[in-house]
């Protein structure tokens, strides 16, 4: 008697991209790049005063459950670069698995780093475990931006079922800096709609930026612009956000406008990236 063929399975994407920035002649540039489907790294031309800006594409439109990317960035001693996206990236419904998606941002003495990727949606079912791991040497700096959108508003969509695990670790010279990790579901609402939890919010954002020196000034200034600032240690930076995707975008953009050209001494404005 034949056996029955098994069902096919869904084809799932696991891929990434790692890059390493020297520093010759004064100047970052890219030594290293490795990339496979579904991300790309694309390097615009640069707007005059600004770095080399490496724009993370992910060619696939969005990521599915059970997909899997990771993405490595090394910063050379006296480098300084940007990385974003340029557009948001989608968490698509899941039929089961988690989509993974792991960050490593290694930074060494005297350089910086921008990380400042355009907004995550989770649409409807969607099943996201983020880590994001960013490891800074004596002198190194970083400003490390990330918007979570709770489902598609623009269509109406709200995040009702699904669930996520975002984890943060911030280390300098091997000692842990700053551990936070946010998690929820099956039922997202629960805590989405608690108002001693995110109160029905939209949307959600953080701003971590690691210095040895130059925070208390970036502090009070960022709370000249009524953003809630923090220094919960020295060498760090924190700032949070609550409240609807579109506002909360153009207050993370000032917050980062602020902050690079206090810490990093760039033009206060964003890459051309985040103009679309």
């Amino acid at each position: 008697m034949p056996r029955k063929p098994a069902d096919p399975g869904h084809q799932r994407a696991r891929g990434g991209a790692s890059l390493r920035f020297v520093s010759a002649g004064g100047r970052t540039r890219l030594a290293d790049l490795h990339q496979s489907v579904p991300l790309r790294v694309l390097f615009p031309t640069p707007e005059p005063g600004e770095p080399p800006v490496a724009a993370v594409v992910n060619i696939a439109g969005g990521l599915a459950g059970g997909d899997a990317v990771g993405l490595s960035v090394v910063m050379a001693p006296g480098t300084l670069a940007t990385l974003s996206t340029p557009a948001a990236e989608k968490i698509y419904r899941s039929l089961g698995p988690q989509t993974r998606v792991e960050t490593r941002l290694s930074v060494a003495p005297g350089a910086a780093l921008e990380w400042i990727p355009q907004e995550t949606i989770l649409f409807d079912g969607a099943r996201l475990a983020r880590r994001i791991e960013a490891d800074l040497a004596p002198g190194a700096r970083i400003i490390m931006a990330e918007i979570l959108v709770f489902g598609r508003h623009a269509r109406g969509e709200t995040l009702g079922h699904g669930s996520l695990l975002d984890t943060w670790r911030l280390r300098r010279g091997g000692a842990l800096v700053w551990a936070d990790g946010l998690a929820f579901g099956p039922d997202p609402r629960a805590m989405l709609d608690n108002r001693f939890g995110f109160s029905g919010a939209e949307a959600c954002a953080t701003l971590a930026v690691g210095a040895e020196d130059g925070l208390a000034a970036l502090r009070d200034a960022l709370r000249e612009q009524g953003v809630a600032a923090t220094l919960p240690r020295p060498g760090l930076l924190l700032a949070r956000w609550l409240g609807g995707a579109v506002p909360l975008r153009r207050e993370m953009g000032a917050a980062i406008r602020l902050a690079r050209s206090r810490l990093l001494g760039l033009p206060a404005a964003l890459p051309r990236l985040w103009a679309c």
